[in-house]
């Protein structure tokens, strides 16, 4: 038997639209996180971004569970001292949903050079509307 080992230039790439509206975060982001990285295709190679073009749209309808809305909160520093800044989900997703929803995919994805790669193929959009018609993007329903 033989091993195949996929080859970034020979890895065709479709383009599929997710509607995130009424979907958990934590459950579209894996699922979008393994279409991104081509977990789905028979030809997955670890090494290569076998991969799909993913385009998200109603970010701003995605939903969590639980209190994660007002206890989960999304940290970063400014990088000056005493610069930590905090904002729950529930601010976050009022002003800036598509972030949200990027941050969340991006922090399932493999670190590195490689994972970089990977994420330049997500497209996140807050409302329905999105500008990659000319690409014939095909409706992909998640679990």
């Amino acid at each position: 038997m033989k091993s195949y080992m996929a080859k970034g230039e020979t890895v065709e790439r479709s383009w599929y639209v997710v509607d995130a509206t009424d979907m958990v975060l934590g459950r579209l982001s894996s699922q979008v996180a393994a279409i991104l990285r081509g977990k789905h295709k028979p030809i997955f190679t670890p090494h290569v971004d076998c991969g799909d073009h993913v385009i998200i749209i109603n970010a701003e309808k995605v939903r969590l569970t639980g209190k994660k809305l007002d206890q989960k909160t999304h940290i970063h520093h400014t990088g000056f001292p005493g610069g930590i800044r905090e904002v729950n989900y529930r601010t976050l997703l009022q002003t800036k949903p598509e972030f949200a929803v990027y941050e969340s995919i991006r922090r399932m994805m493999p670190k590195g050079p490689l994972g970089d790669k990977m994420l330049k193929k997500l497209r996140v959009y807050a409302g329905p509307n999105h500008n990659h018609e000319a690409q014939q993007p095909e409706m992909l329903e998640l679990k």
